[in-house]
This record gives C-alpha cells, structure tokens and sequence, in this order.
C-alpha cells in the first residue's frame, strides 16, 4: 500500500473526522465556558465574598515580608503561591460546574434514543443444559 493511499485511508476513518470535529468545536465552547466563568459566575462569588482576591496570598521562603505578590518578584524572592494555586482550583471548579450546566441543558433538548432490547441467544452450556433437561424429562 503506497503512503498516499494509506495516509487517504488513515484520514477518511470515522474517528479521525470525529476528533478534528470534536477539537474545533471544543475550542469554541472554550469561549463560551470562559465567559460563563469570567462573565457571569466570577462576579456572583466575587459579591458573595466580599470582593476577596488570593492573588496575593504567599509565603516569601527567604523570610521576608513583602507587600504584595508584585513586589515579592521584583526582589527576586522565591514565592509559595498558595493564593493563585487557590484561584486555579476555584477557576477549575467554576468552569466544570458551567460545563455541568450546560451539558445538563443540552441533554434536555437531545432526542432520546430508543433502545432496542433483544434476546441474547442461550450460549453453548444452556444449550447443552437444555439438552440433559429435556433428556432426563423423557427418560422418566
């Protein structure tokens, strides 16, 4: 199989489409989980919580004191960023309770899907019980 031809049909499978489709919508519904996040949740908690920020929540390890964040970098310190890590974690949860949501929404307007139920065929040993059932049946 020449490289064309195999690149051809490696690219015309199913999951591959599925995936480049999923990317590019993906990317999309980014912006609007941000702005959920950003525009509409973050100023809720940011009320909720009195406007309380942990940007600037940090351990100077060189024992220092510094007034902010800003000013810890500018003297070169190192920094434990306990507060950003916090917004990261907060900014995480925000963005899968806003996915949460809308997944939930979307499902509502999805058709459901009907499930056929079927039989399973009686595998080999129920067949071959069948047989010693209705054989000692005849029997008696």
């Amino acid at each position: 199989m020449s490289f064309v031809s195999e690149f051809k049909e490696f690219i015309s499978k199913g999951n591959v489409l599925d995936l480049a489709v999923g990317v590019i919508i993906g990317g999309a519904f980014n912006n609007i989980v941000k702005s959920l996040t950003d525009d509409v949740l973050m100023p809720v908690l940011s009320k909720l919580t009195g406007g309380m920020d942990f940007k600037d929540w940090f351990i100077a390890l060189d024992g220092n004191s510094y007034n902010d964040l800003a000013a810890a970098k500018a003297a070169s310190a190192a920094t434990l960023n306990y507060g950003l890590f916090l917004n990261a974690v907060i900014n995480f949860l925000l963005m899968a309770f806003a996915i949460f949501w809308i997944v939930k929404l979307a499902n509502r307007f999805k058709k459901p899907q009907e499930v056929v139920v079927t039989d399973p065929a009686p595998t080999r040993d129920q067949l071959l019980l069948t047989e010693i059932r209705d054989a000692l049946r005849s029997r008696t």
